[in-house]
C-alpha cells in the first residue's frame, strides 16, 4: 500500500468530518497500515477500522488501551484524542487544560496564527471581551431557535414545541443579554434560560418533574444523558478551537483564568439546541446510552455543529480583532 503523507490525511476539513468515536473495552492499534480497534469475543479477536482521515475526535473510555504507533497515525491525521470514564464522562488527560475538558491535541508548529492574533488583540480589553461573550450568546440563541422550531429529526421524535412560547423566551433573553454589564450577569442569564428550556422540554415530552443534577446524577436518565451528551459537545468545542489555532485558556465567558474555558464557551453554542432536547427524548423512550450517544452524534453531524462553531469563532475574531 502506498504511504500517505500527513497532508493527505488532513485533506478532509475538520468541519466536514463525520465521526466522533467513543470506544470502551478494546485496544487501539495499527494493523496493516490502518488504525483499528480490537475487541475480544470468546476466543476470537475482532478488528474494526477507524477512518482517521474522516474523524474529528476519539474518546477512549473504560478498559481501553492505545499503542504509540496508533497515536502517531492519529496525530498525522489531526484527530483529537481524549481519555474519559465510562459513558464518556468524566474526561481525563494531562494536557494543557483542566480535567473537566482535557484533550491530547496533535502538535504542530504550523498551526494557523491569523485568528489567534485577532483574538488576543481584543482579549485583554475587558469591554471587548464582554462584547465577544454577548456575541456568543446571541449565536447560541439563534441556533436554539433554528433547531427547536425547524429541525425535522427532533420533530419526528415528538419534540414539537409552542413556537410563540420559544420565540418569546428567546427574545426576552436577547434583551437581557444586551443589558448585561458583566460576565457574571451573562452566566446568570444563560442559566436562567436553560432552566426554562428544561421545563419547556419536560412539559412538551410529558417527562414529569425534573431537577438538573450534575455529576453523580442518580437514577434519572435525562440527567445522565445531559452529562454524556455535553461531553460530546466539549469534544467538538476542543476540535473547533484547535482547528483555528485558539488556546483553550482564552475564554470570553467561562472565566478569564480557567484553562479550558474557551471550550465551554464554544460547546454552549450547541448544547441547548441539540443535546438538551435529545437527552429528554432518549430518556422518555428508554434508550440505552449507546443509542443516545449515536443519535447525538448524528444530530450534531446533520446540524453541521462543528462548522457552526468554527464560523462563530472566526466571525467574532474578525469582527472584534480584524481592524485592530
Amino acid at each position: 500500500m502506498e504511504d500517505l503523507s500527513p497532508s493527505d490525511l488532513k485533506s478532509v476539513l475538520h468541519s466536514k468530518r463525520a465521526n466522533i468515536y467513543y470506544l470502551q473495552y478494546c485496544r487501539v492499534l495499527v494493523n496493516g497500515g490502518r488504525v483499528e480497534y480490537v475487541t475480544d469475543e470468546a476466543r476470537r479477536s475482532l478488528y474494526w477500522n477507524i477512518p482517521i482521515a474522516n474523524t474529528t475526535s476519539l474518546l477512549l473510555g473504560t478498559g481501553t488501551s492505545i499503542t504509540q504507533a496508533a497515536m502517531r497515525e492519529l496525530a498525522k491525521a489531526g484527530v483529537l484524542v481524549g481519555f474519559c470514564g465510562g459513558g464518556g464522562t468524566p474526561l481525563f488527560s494531562a494536557n494543557e487544560v483542566d480535567v473537566e475538558v482535557a484533550w491530547l491535541t496533535p502538535q504542530s508548529e504550523y498551526r494557523p496564527t491569523e485568528y489567534l492574533q485577532q483574538w488576543v488583540s481584543f482579549w485583554f480589553d475587558d469591554e471587548l471581551r464582554i462584547e465577544a461573550a454577548k456575541l456568543f450568546q446571541h449565536s447560541r440563541l439563534n441556533f436554539i431557535e433554528k433547531h427547536w422550531l425547524t429541525n425535522r429529526r427532533l420533530k419526528d421524535a415528538g419534540f414539537i414545541v409552542d413556537a410563540e412560547q420559544i420565540k418569546y423566551a428567546l427574545n426576552k433573553s436577547r434583551t437581557a443579554i444586551a443589558a448585561c454589564p458583566s460576565n457574571m450577569s451573562l452566566l446568570a442569564e444563560e442559566a436562567r434560560l436553560t432552566k426554562l428550556l428544561y421545563k419547556i422540554t419536560a412539559n412538551t415530552l410529558e417527562y414529569g418533574d425534573f431537577t438538573r443534577s450534575k455529576r453523580g446524577s442518580g437514577v434519572d436518565p435525562a440527567n445522565r444523558f445531559l452529562d454524556h451528551g455535553n461531553y460530546l459537545a466539549y469534544g467538538m468545542g476542543a476540535t473547533a478551537t484547535w482547528v483555528i489555532g485558539l488556546p483553550h485558556g482564552l475564554a470570553v465567558l467561562h472565566g478569564k483564568t480557567r484553562r479550558g474555558g474557551l471550550v465551554f464557551d464554544v460547546a454552549d453554542l450547541v448544547k441547548d439546541a441539540l443535546i438538551l432536547p435529545q437527552a429528554f427524548i432518549s430518556a422518555a423512550r428508554g434508550d440505552e446510552e449507546q443509542a443516545f450517544r449515536q443519535t447525538c452524534i448524528d444530530n450534531l453531524t446533520r446540524a453541521e455543529a462543528l462548522d457552526f462553531m468554527i464560523k462563530t469563532l472566526q466571525d467574532i475574531a474578525l469582527h472584534l480583532g480584524g481592524d485592530r
